[in-house]
């Protein structure tokens, strides 16, 4: 009889320790579960030895290739500036625009830096303080007869495709009058406003909806025979875009932009490079 409850005891105590081990096993998977997770949605913004930006390499002054065959501009430069206080090495990663949520969302960069808007999209990028103020505008040709949006009726105006400009054309007003882009006869995406304005050089488009600094550098670049139209269609800010939720490395960057402001970098690079509305950076 004892040897009997001596084996359910010891079964029992065996069981116990294997239900235990079970338990222990699968709170550590779970905790390692948990870490894994959690560093796979940071961005371990003080153990990073490197610094991947996606940018459109034909948007100049932001961001381009020079003669030299390195890509350069506003962006990039302040970018390297803030890696050099970090200590990262910088990876200039060119990216075609319409894939930037892409890129981004896959970690094949670590933000958008490049004249992006942040006006309107919010709710999708974690964004860094706003560093440029913008306008949308309309670039023709001095002789075209163009002076007002309402002359762009049943012309051909072209834009940059996934750009704001596209989504502010083709956005209908709040008084119910339709988009813009509807009065047009017709409306020309492209990948880069490098082949659009030689396009609007070559008479195949009436018009260019850009951005203002942009077009401010592509006029300079291309000499005389164009002019901006007065009436801006927006005003909207620049942002660097992080990927949504992202705040340790967004922080980082803000951090070291007011750095920069402060002893002068950011003036220094936007005096280099004629851009003219830049935000105090707080």
């Amino acid at each position: 009889m004892k040897k009997r409850i001596a084996l359910i005891l010891t079964g029992t105590m065996l069981m116990g320790f294997v239900l235990s081990a079970c338990g222990d096993n699968e709170s550590t998977e779970k905790k390692d579960e948990k870490t894994e997770n959690s560093v796979e949605t940071s961005s371990n913004a003080n153990n990073r030895t490197t610094f991947t930006v996606g940018f459109d390499a034909e948007y100049p002054p932001y961001g381009y290739m020079d003669e030299n065959g390195e890509y350069t501009g506003f962006d990039l430069e302040l970018a390297e500036a803030v890696c050099k206080l970090e200590g990262w090495e910088l990876v200039k990663k060119p990216i075609n625009w319409d894939a930037k949520d892409m890129e981004l969302n896959s970690g094949a960069i670590d933000c958008i830096w490049n004249g992006f808007t942040m006006n309107g999209r919010e709710d999708e990028y974690t964004f860094s303080t706003p560093y440029v103020d913008n306008s949308q505008v309309i670039v023709v040709a001095e002789n075209s007869g163009i002076n007002t949006p309402e002359d762009l009726a049943g012309k051909t105006v072209g834009v940059q495709a996934a750009s704001a400009a596209l989504e502010l054309l083709q956005s209908d007003e709040k008084d119910g009058q339709k988009a813009l882009a509807d009065t047009f006869g017709a409306l020309n995406e492209f990948a880069d406003y490098n082949t659009a304005f030689t396009e609007l050089q070559a008479g195949a488009l009436d018009a260019l909806a850009i951005d203002i600094g942009v077009a401010n550098y592509q006029i300079k670049s291309r000499g005389e025979g164009y002019k901006i139209l007065e009436e801006t269609l927006n005003t909207e800010q620049y942002a660097i875009a992080f990927k949504k939720g992202d705040q340790e490395l967004r922080d980082v960057v803000n951090a070291d932009l007011k750095k920069l402001t402060e002893d002068g970098t950011v003036a220094k690079l936007a005096e280099k490079y004629e851009i003219s509305d830049m935000v105090t950076l707080k």
